[in-house]
């Protein structure tokens, strides 16, 4: 360790003797100029969970529509109404034949979203999910975000809890991470009015955990949050780590301004996104896996976030359109066989998952 700045010794010991960090040296991090060192420092903790081995899985994205009752300033995938140029909603047998396109190309994962569709009956997600486990029995369903169980929830009249557990029912497996956003109080209503509270998509998560439903976590990041923000929203997943253990990955999203109302921001340099990568792999203790989203942050700055911290690349993905309707120039998919290189380029060692972390392969 003697080769990092003395400043940081401190903080090097805890690593390795698997101490917790706190506030204080959380935002310490987050503000240190030696960004190498804080890759040396994370990518040591990454070791320490799961030596070299780096994490992908074979699985497709299916957003069923981008009708969305609300606004969100950082959003530029939503449509308000059916008759604006680029809506859609895709009915069953559609999402049906997508789904079965995927399947025969070995997809073990369908993540599936939308927009807060203001017409759908609940009934049609509960017939998508049983037409998928009917015909794909054995492949994963991460469906629907903390914010899309909250609307079912108040439209149906449920509580999530209930809305849940019928998910669960019809076939659903796990949740994805969206819509969390930023928890912090003051920036929250500026740029996702009318989204659910931090509290609120924390409690939902821990009610899937309660039913057997292990969810992703994520943060966005890179608009007008401040350091301590950033570190708060990161503490308030470990200790909902601590109560449930049911988050099986945290994946630091970059905002991309562009297309948004926030299109005067610059958004987050490639530094910063290493930085932050880095910096969740170290207060994130109790996360095993931190991923580096290529969609956001394109297929070579994921591949150099695993000296970061990261040990996870996602995976196939298939024809993402959120990220990409706010300007992300990614490509909409990556082959097995690019993600092993990637991985093996970078000095470690590719294994395909299943959606809920399961060895398919080793390569």
């Amino acid at each position: 360790m003697s080769i990092l700045p003395e400043d940081l010794q401190p903080i090097a010991e805890k690593i390795e003797n698997k101490e917790r960090l706190t506030k204080e040296e959380g935002i310490f991090l987050m503000e240190h100029p030696n960004l190498a060192a804080l890759g040396y420092l994370a990518d040591r903790a990454r070791k320490l969970k799961t030596g070299k081995q780096v994490f992908f899985n074979n699985n497709a994205h299916i957003n069923y529509s981008n009708l969305c009752v609300m606004t969100c300033k950082l959003c530029n995938f939503y449509k308000n109404s059916a008759d604006e140029e680029g809506a859609y909603t895709m009915d069953r047998e559609q999402i049906l034949e997508k789904a079965r396109a995927y399947y025969q190309a070995g997809v073990r994962e369908l993540h599936i979203v939308g927009g807060l569709h203001p017409d759908l009956p609940y009934q049609y997600y509960l017939d998508i999910l049983k037409s998928l486990r009917t015909e794909m029995p054995d492949i994963s369903l991460k469906a629907f975000t903390a914010v899309e169980i909250d609307y079912f929830a108040k439209r149906e009249g449920l509580s999530s809890k209930e809305v849940l557990l019928e998910l669960k029912e019809a076939g659903q497996t796990s949740l994805p991470g969206g819509g969390a956003e930023l928890f912090s109080s003051r920036v929250r209503p500026m740029i996702a009015r009318g989204k659910i509270s931090g509290e609120k998509y924390l409690a939902i998560h821990q009610e899937a955990h309660s039913l057997g439903l292990p969810t992703n976590a994520t943060m966005l990041y890179g608009h007008i949050e401040t350091t301590e923000e950033r570190i708060d929203h990161l503490i308030q997943l470990r200790e909902a780590q601590d109560e449930s253990g049911g988050f099986q990955c945290f994946i630091p999203l970059g905002f991309h301004p562009e297309n948004t109302e926030l299109a005067h921001l610059a958004g987050p340099s490639g530094y910063d996104d290493l930085r932050v990568i880095a910096v969740s792999r170290l207060m994130l203790d109790n996360f095993e896996y931190i991923k580096a989203y290529w969609v956001m942050l394109t297929p070579k700055l994921a591949q150099i976030s695993l000296a970061f911290g990261a040990n996870d690349l996602d995976g196939t993905v298939r024809e993402e359109k959120i990220y990409h309707a706010a300007g992300s120039k990614s490509p909409h998919f990556q082959s097995i066989e690019t993600l092993v290189r990637l991985i093996r380029d970078s000095g470690n060692q590719p294994v395909e998952r299943d959606s809920i972390y399961n060895i398919v392969r080793e390569y």
